[in-house]
């Protein structure tokens, strides 16, 4: 089967939510994950993602819509796999498997504990922490300068950071971090293919960058994901506060490993994820604020 996706996807998201629309499920199943079929396949809606993995091959052109070529590896009683590869000018940028499993109880649970953490209504956002950050008459030009391109970014995700960084002082820290997410506007409930969609997008933003935590004097210079995995293990609404949970077990010859969990606020494993993405550095000095 091959389908043709839309192009500028994040910017069109970001576009609606600056715009302040309210039902970003909408937007998201009429532009962002609208596809053209130009061929036929057979879906099986019962299953649902339980698995995915997938490698970064080439770097994508926002401009150009993609070619997605959708192999089925295989169609089983409790598990189907499909091979996706996504395709810009003649050449495949992304190689994604990905296994989908039919809901079976079982007497075999357990998970980890979720870690203990204000919650979301008490702590500030990214963007009011650095509204709070440029107040400061004595802030340093490159510091301010390097502020207002975070804010210009629009995002189509809201993020609440458990411990924020200190712009102030390059202080090292251990490669773990902790902050409450949600996707900006309303999804609603009952769609899991489409919050898994999300949750996918939301567990890729600023996840290669625990691994620069313990090294405050350098900066990424380059920085790419190589591959990425992810396990969804319950339901979750992606429009809801989840914590995410990040740790960087491993960094060495320019390549960086991560690891994380995301967290319904009842305690909740929903999924886990990992990545290992190239990372080319320079030292950057203290800055004078």
């Amino acid at each position: 089967m091959a389908e043709r996706g839309s192009e500028s996807r994040v910017d069109i998201v970001a576009n609606h939510v600056s715009k302040g629309e309210a039902d970003l499920r909408s937007v998201l199943v009429t532009s962002v994950l609208n596809l053209d079929k130009l061929d036929t396949d057979l879906y099986s809606e019962h299953l649902c993602a339980h698995s995915l993995h997938c490698y970064f091959v080439r770097a994508g052109d926002p401009n150009v819509p993609v070619l997605y070529q959708v192999e089925r590896t295989r169609d089983g009683r409790s598990f189907c796999v499909r091979s996706v590869k996504a395709i810009q000018h003649g050449q495949p940028i992304l190689i994604c498997q990905a296994s989908f499993h039919m809901q079976q109880p079982s007497p075999l649970e357990h998970t980890f504990s979720m870690p203990s953490v204000p919650p979301p209504d008490t702590l500030l956002t990214v963007e009011e922490l650095i509204q709070r950050y440029l107040s400061d008459p004595n802030l340093a030009d490159n510091t301010r300068q390097g502020l207002n391109k975070i804010l210009a970014d629009e995002v189509p995700i809201e993020i609440k950071p458990v411990n924020p960084p200190d712009f102030y002082s390059r202080v090292a820290m251990e490669p773990n971090k902790l902050f409450w997410v949600r996707a900006r506007g309303h999804i609603g409930a009952g769609d899991m293919k489409l919050h898994c969609c999300v949750a996918a997008y939301v567990s890729d933003y600023a996840f290669l960058g625990t691994a620069l935590l313990p090294r405050p004097h350098h900066r990424a210079q380059f920085s790419a994901s190589l591959d990425h995995a992810m396990w969804f293990h319950s339901t979750f609404r992606a429009d809801e506060w989840m914590l995410y949970e990040c740790e960087s077990p491993w960094s060495g010859g320019s390549r960086g490993f991560v690891q994380g969990r995301l967290w319904r606020q009842d305690g909740v494993l929903a999924a886990s994820c990992a990545q290992e993405g190239v990372i080319r550095v320079k030292t950057v000095s203290q800055s004078k604020l």
